[in-house]
């Protein structure tokens, strides 16, 4: 064999070698490019604005407090821990995704609550005296819950956030699957 062609398989193995070995970084890096690009609007306010309510004292600290237990469902997982801030859910039909009715948190083993999303409520009969059909948020529909309800509230529209746990359902589902009130050991806030 020349030297030019063994020379030449040398060079053509070393490149596949390389290019090989980038394989992995360059598809992390789409994917990570892909995910953030990929979170929705809604999502991000979401984060922007809740970002501080990780730590739950904060929250009460702004007029959250914890209302109906720990929210599980009959096997679609859970909802969890509800602060709700009732100024906010009295306002006469307004929604501003900015401001939260409520912050959701995931009761731990550890005693600690984490932070796992957003629901953002208006109770029926205000949405309807100033607007026309269902409400939506930055393009996201609520859902409506009837009365009467396991949360003994009057007809309202309901969208969840899973701002800051991943559902493998959805990112706008009411419940989600990979939370758990398991953990959860006390009565109403």
């Amino acid at each position: 064999m020349s030297r030019r062609l063994l020379s030449f398989g040398y060079l053509a193995t070393a490149a596949a070698a390389i290019a090989v070995w980038q394989l992995p970084a360059a598809a992390q890096e789409s994917h990570a490019h892909a995910s953030s690009a990929s979170v929705s609007p809604l999502v991000k306010v979401v984060r922007e604005n809740t970002a501080r309510f990780k730590d739950v004292a904060v929250a009460e600290a702004e007029g959250y407090s914890l209302q109906f237990g720990c929210v599980s469902g009959p096997d679609s997982g859970a909802m969890g821990l509800h602060y709700v801030n009732f100024d906010f859910v009295f306002d006469h039909g307004v929604l501003d995704p900015t401001k939260p009715e409520i912050v959701i948190y995931e009761p731990l083993p550890n005693g600690k609550l984490q932070l796992v999303g957003a629901d953002f409520l208006v109770l029926a009969d205000d949405w309807h005296a100033n607007n026309k059909g269902q409400p939506q948020l930055m393009g996201q529909l609520l859902h409506l819950f009837e009365a009467p309800n396991r949360f003994g509230l009057p007809p309202f529209y309901t969208l969840h956030v899973w701002a800051w746990k991943e559902s493998p359902t959805g990112t706008f589902v009411n419940w989600h699957k990979n939370i758990s009130c398991d953990a959860f050991k006390g009565g109403e806030g």
